[in-house]
């Protein structure tokens, strides 16, 4: 407060003394004020400012040849009609009237002393700071105006201490939104903040995310830039250049000059400019002069509908314009009240008495000199500015009315401080020409923009709606069919640094906008997640994804299914060989005492018919989902049976060999082997060390089911853990080794008696067992497929049929077709034939 304070101090004395000694002489004009009970102030651009450099502090005389600014005349004449017709109503504030006090605010220095002039009290023309400033009751209930967010900013941060209600019609920075600084702000023009996300919004619509970006010197141009960076930025859109356009700038200056060259080298096809309508005509007659053509300008509401912008020569060459532009309004009634002001008797224009101008801000030569002929047009921009100003006045109106409770039909005039109106103001609701004027907390409008295109299709300039945008949130609704794109096939013109990326591309940054980028396919395994195309994200473990994928697919679960072709050879395979061991066991059981059975072994043969059962049965396990018990089962079991088996065989060969040819030899140890019960001992101790490998196979290397990812992308193999796992290996190779046992037997029998003579049989169906693991290592080593646990089956299955077939089958010939060699003598005949061969030789 205390800072606050001394500012407004300083600047009274300084604005007073400047009105001391150069502002005393010219009498304001009848026009700019009118009596009333209470009073308004209005603050309007009648005059332009001097566009030059001040090495000084200067008080700016408003009043100059050639300074008359039309578009502030109407707002100014807006603000005149209002209170006339609020006055002459009987339904809003009867029984009072409205005054005002008008000022030109065409420069800084006079937009300050109009505000000081505000403040100060009646009679004395100074302003109290020492007292109760709720209680302070200056002339002005309530401000309109000004026009631009600077003046705005300063008149604003004067009365927020009184909290006396300022209603801008023109000032839309996002900054004055703020109630902390600018506790008496309110506006009926929108807030910076819907036009920055509609121009966005517009960007995102048609594809451009690659921009220049231009903005006028001041708060307008400067902080609307900025805030069109930053939410540009967050949606994805990159600036390729953005520069200012400084306050003192020129055609044709070195400073235009360089911004020309840029936004030429830009590869930028889209240009937006937040700038003021001065500054913006500086900027577009550089463009012009620079032949700066073929690019789409997205103008902001300051120019986009201005005929100050449209009046530069040349101007139609330079490419698509498309704005953000406040809605078309009508103040009813404004053109024929300036007809008839212009054509009022108002005397003579008064001379000046310093120099060439007048010093007062409440003085207008040019609008006293206005005939019928020479009474300025009032275009489409200025009426719906003016309709804010109108607007302004009316929300001022409402807000007195319900403070000083007229809704009875009779209004009590009582003594009303500006705090008091502002809150009413506040809480203000009504219709407008069948417009609904409220604020909300921040003192904004709830009115929205159109979005407009320059026409230069017919002899003169004009625009055309495409559409408008709506909020909250901000939607835009715009219909393209409207649109006369200036390229060819009227085509959207391109504006990006780079092309989208093909699907499944991700884009890979190559400079420092991240609009600027390499397509790069994402990798197999991995996707691209539209929302974020910058980076593959990898899919789920029960997925797959091909190279260049966009999206990732289920994996398919396979495994060897009973209801395929090759299940069903295989089972039938099996239930074959099964069917046949039981065949041949009751076959044997029946034939028990003959000698074909007794020479085969006798009762060991149900046992080596068993293991071999054993192992079929095991093999069953390799069909469908893979499951605890096949998995703990399906190999421990058949590398068992298949033990038993070749133990069997071993045994089988080796007491052959042991009576035919060691009984004699070596009596003792024949006695001993026979006492003893060396076939039964050996057996079992075979068939328990195998045991005790299986068992630490199971417990140690649990065969478990799993499911596999890393064979194949696209697949999840279920399987049983037990191929890369050391138990399994040595159950193999003991039982390699035992087969290596069982062929070295059988070949030492070769030269046994014919019936007891197994040994090109047994060698032959050992050779195919080696055989058929050999192909399935071999398969395994280059195939790792789903039907994998198929060949393993099938070489199980061609070690069973094969020690089946090369032990059995003979005997089981013999017994079914050839029962004359199935008898004592035949076999005695053989022993003897034998023993005579031996004895001659």
């Amino acid at each position: 407060m205390l800072l606050c304070t001394a500012c407004l101090v300083g600047l009274q004395l300084l604005i007073s003394c400047c009105w001391a000694f150069a502002c005393h002489s010219t009498k304001p004009s009848p026009d700019f004020t009118l009596p009333g009970d209470y009073l308004l102030a209005g603050l309007f651009p009648l005059h332009s400012g001097c566009l030059q450099v001040r090495h000084r502090p200067e008080v700016t005389l408003c009043d100059r040849p050639g300074s008359f600014n039309e578009h502030g005349y109407h707002l100014f004449q807006a603000m005149r009609l209002g209170v006339e017709e609020i006055n002459n109503s009987t339904a809003l504030l009867p029984n009072v009237t409205l005054g005002y006090q008008l000022y030109d605010v065409c420069s800084d220095s006079a937009n300050v002393y109009a505000t000081l002039r505000v403040l100060s009290l009646p009679g004395p023309r100074h302003i109290e700071l020492q007292g109760d400033l709720l209680h302070y009751s200056p002339k002005v209930l309530a401000v309109i105006g000004p026009d631009t967010t600077n003046r705005a900013a300063t008149t604003a941060a004067l009365l927020s201490p009184f909290l006396m209600p300022l209603i801008s019609y023109g000032a839309s920075s996002e900054t004055l939104s703020v109630k902390r600084q600018y506790p008496s702000f309110l506006r009926t023009i929108p807030n910076d903040k819907y036009q920055v996300e509609t121009m966005v919004l517009l960007l995102q619509r048609f594809g451009w995310t690659w921009i220049s970006l231009v903005g006028s010197s001041g708060d307008y141009g400067q902080l609307g830039v900025q805030a069109l960076e930053k939410q540009a930025t967050d949606q994805g859109i990159c600036i390729a250049f953005k520069d200012i356009v400084p306050f003192s700038a020129q055609v044709g200056d070195e400073r235009m000059q360089r911004l020309m060259r840029h936004l030429a080298q830009a590869t930028a096809t889209v240009v937006v400019v937040f700038s003021n309508r001065p500054l913006a005509r500086v900027f577009f007659e550089s463009v012009v002069l620079a032949n700066l053509t073929g690019k789409v300008w997205v103008a902001s509401e300051a120019w986009a509908l201005s005929r100050h912008i449209t009046g530069v020569p040349g101007i139609q060459r330079i490419g698509m314009v498309l704005g953000v532009a406040i809605q078309k309004r009508t103040v009813p009634g404004l053109k024929a009240f300036e007809e008839a002001y212009a054509r009022a008797d108002k005397g003579a224009p008064r001379p000046c008495h310093k120099s060439s101008c007048c010093s007062s801000n409440q003085v207008c030569r040019e609008c006293e000199a206005f005939t019928a002929h020479t009474m300025p047009k009032l275009k489409g921009f200025s009426m719906s500015s003016a309709y804010n100003a109108y607007q302004a006045v009316y929300a001022v109106a409402h807000g007195l009315h319900q403070l000083l409770g007229c809704a009875s039909g009779v209004c009590s005039r009582g003594r009303v401080y500006p705090w008091q109106l502002l809150e009413q103001i506040h809480k203000v609701n009504f219709l407008l020409h069948e417009d609904t004027v409220m604020f909300n907390d921040n003192g904004d409008p709830l009115s929205s923009y159109n979005i407009i295109a320059w026409d230069w299709s017919g002899p003169k300039w004009t625009f055309t709606v495409l559409g408008s945008s709506t909020w909250y949130p901000v939607q835009l609704d715009i219909n393209e069919t409207k649109i006369q794109w200036h390229g060819k096939d009227n085509q959207v013109p391109n504006s990006v640094c780079s092309s989208d990326c093909l699907e499944g591309h991700q884009r890979v940054v190559t400079g420092f906008h991240h609009c600027c980028f390499e397509c790069v396919p994402c990798g197999a395994g991995t996707f691209l997640n539209k929302s974020d195309l910058y980076r593959c994200q990898p899919c789920g473990k029960e997925e797959w994804a091909p190279e260049g994928s966009q999206t990732c697919f289920p994996r398919t679960v396979v495994f060897l299914a009973c209801q395929e072709h090759t299940s069903w050879v295989l089972l039938a395979a099996n239930t074959l060989l099964l069917l046949l061991l039981l065949g041949t066991a009751g076959l044997f059981a029946w034939h028990l005492d003959t000698p074909v059975v007794r020479s085969a072994g006798g009762r060991l043969c149900f046992l080596m018919l068993g293991s071999l059962a054993a192992g079929s049965s095991s093999l069953y396990g390799f069909f469908g989902e893979p499951t605890r018990p096949a998995c703990l089962l399906r190999q421990a079991l058949f590398a068992l049976g298949f033990t038993i088996f070749l133990s069997c065989l071993t045994v089988r060969s080796f007491q052959l060999i042991i009576i035919f040819k060691f009984s004699t030899k070596a009596p003792t140890f024949y006695h001993a082997w026979v006492q003893n019960h060396g076939a039964g001992l050996f057996v079992m101790i075979i068939s328990a060390s195998q045991l005790l490998i299986c068992l630490t196979w199971l417990v140690v290397w649990t065969p478990l089911p799993t499911r596999e990812y890393q064979r194949f992308p696209h697949l999840v193999m279920l399987e049983c853990t037990e191929a890369n796992s050391l138990g399994f290996i040595l159950a193999f190779v003991y039982n390699g080794l035992l087969s290596i046992s069982a062929f070295a037997c059988s070949y030492l029998g070769k030269d046994l008696p014919e019936n007891y003579n197994e040994a090109k049989c047994v060698t032959f169906s050992l050779l195919f067992n080696f055989m058929s693991w050999i192909a399935f290592f071999t398969t395994a080593s280059i195939y790792d497929g789903k039907y994998l646990p198929a060949v393993n089956m099938l070489a199980g299955l061609s070690s069973l049929s094969s020690g089946f077939g090369g032990y059995f089958l003979p005997k089981c010939y013999v017994i079914l077709c050839r029962p004359d060699l199935n008898s004592t003598e035949h076999f005695q005949a053989s022993i003897q034939d034998y023993t005579r061969h031996r004895g001659s030789t």
